[in-house]
């Protein structure tokens, strides 16, 4: 990242600071996590600290002072030679300090003592309460130290509060800078699909196709997936959660892939869904246009004008017409709304927020408890799908059909933005992709 990039996130606490009043935030980073015995899992900075920060290593904190003199602190780790000789590159207090803009910056073993000399005369303490209990103890016993000051005229903070109903409603609207990130984020991951429909045979293996998504991400400079991505032929389709990726795509499989990747933070979160063999039989073709139609009235219901639910209940509706076409569901469309009956096949929500979370930081209803107004700068996935397990209910032909397609979309001004166009989505288009 460039200074003007860093910029970014000193008006993010500037911002947090002024909404804070006369409180005091404190964001700690997520902790480093033992894979087994001296082997470690990849490290990531917690989404919260991140956005605040733009730091990305661990053993570090970030304080936000609000009030009459504002001013950010951070603690982190100090230089240590021989710790860089096994680990690699620590940038120490000093050097974060300049790089990152923080008003002071400190070795993160001094952060009790500098708290504990600034919270006096902070009437709140913010801070993500439940994220760590270790963490809520810490404060805790901040507080009930300065109590103990009481009669030398220390002032303790008498509130905490949970920092995450200011910092959602931050990051539920992306800036420019975060848009372009999320841009290029979709992108990558756009290749990655459609390098997989090119790549895809029957015959060969579901892990063979997750390969190829990792090729075009590392490829492309991305280390790594915004979560485990499903690779699911066939029935694993029918799974939601599919992540074993490791069955035999047949031929005549639909398969079944939602992978996205992870850049500077912000995630993409594709699904596309195609025929192993390059060609969608009948009975695919008419349950995959089902799908695509649902998605397509879910789109139009995406812009200003409309509400978070908008996009869902019009998704919904293409959806109980189809099942009932299919003959999966009897009775009206109010009647098989009102019973759950889809449920069976469609068992999920129509799309989730989008940012440095692939379910991203924001509530999707108000204080009224009504659903959002969708607003310019706001990124969700837009989602349905059908999935139809084995029953003496329904008919074999329909067996193990497991159909989602998933764009990402960023509410504009005038409407939206598909984010993720650039993986096709038309059945006339896969097939095109794949025959080539």
């Amino acid at each position: 990242m460039s200074n003007k990039d860093y910029k970014e996130f000193k008006k993010r606490r500037d911002a947090l600071a002024n909404k804070i009043g006369d409180g005091i935030a404190i964001i700690f980073n997520a902790s480093e996590t033992i894979r087994n015995r001296d082997s470690h899992y990849p490290y990531r900075s917690d989404s919260y600290f991140h956005y605040f920060s733009g730091f990305n290593e661990p053993q570090s904190a970030l304080v936000i002072l609000g009030g009459k003199s504002p001013k950010t602190i951070l603690f982190c780790r100090n230089k240590n030679i021989d710790m860089e000789i096994w680990n690699g590159f620590i940038y120490g207090p000093k050097e974060a300090k300049e790089l990152f803009l923080f008003d002071e910056a400190y070795d993160i073993n001094l952060l009790d003592e500098i708290v504990l000399k600034e919270i006096p005369g902070h009437q709140k303490i913010y801070h993500r309460i439940g994220q760590d209990v270790l963490i809520d103890q810490k404060i805790n016993d901040w507080i009930k130290q300065l109590k103990e000051k009481g009669r030398a005229g220390v002032r303790a903070p008498h509130e905490i509060q949970d920092i995450s109903y200011i910092a959602d409603e931050m990051r539920l609207i992306k800036s420019d800078f975060e848009i372009d990130m999320m841009r290029r984020s979709a992108k990558i991951a756009s290749l990655a699909h459609n390098r997989a429909m090119k790549f895809v045979k029957p015959h060969m293996y579901e892990y063979e196709l997750e390969a190829e998504i990792m090729h075009e991400f590392m490829s492309q400079g991305i280390r790594s997936p915004a979560y485990q991505s499903i690779i699911a032929a066939g029935g694993n389709a029918c799974t939601l959660h599919y992540i074993s990726n490791n069955s035999e795509i047949k031929d005549g499989d639909l398969i079944l892939i939602d992978a996205g990747c992870e850049l500077e933070g912000y995630a993409s979160d594709i699904t596309r869904t195609f025929p192993a063999n390059g060609k969608y039989t009948k009975i695919q073709t008419d349950f995959y246009q089902m799908v695509l139609d649902a998605q397509s009235a879910a789109l139009k219901m995406i812009s200003p004008k409309h509400h978070w639910n908008e996009p869902h209940d019009a998704a919904l509706s293409v959806l109980i017409d189809g099942f009932r076409d299919f003959g999966l569901c009897q009775g009206s469309r109010e009647e098989i709304y009102e019973t759950g009956a889809y449920k069976e096949f469609y068992m999920h929500r129509t799309g989730h927020w989008l940012g440095l979370d692939v379910h991203d930081a924001g509530e999707y209803k108000n204080v009224s408890k009504e659903w959002k107004q969708l607003t310019p700068g706001m990124t969700l996935t837009v989602e349905p799908g059908c999935y139809i397990r084995p029953s003496s209910k329904v008919p074999k032909e329909f067996w193990n059909i497991g159909i989602r397609i998933e764009d990402d979309v960023l509410v504009t001004q005038d409407g939206h933005e598909v984010l993720t166009k650039d993986s096709p989505k038309t059945i006339e288009s896969i097939e095109a992709l794949m025959a080539k």
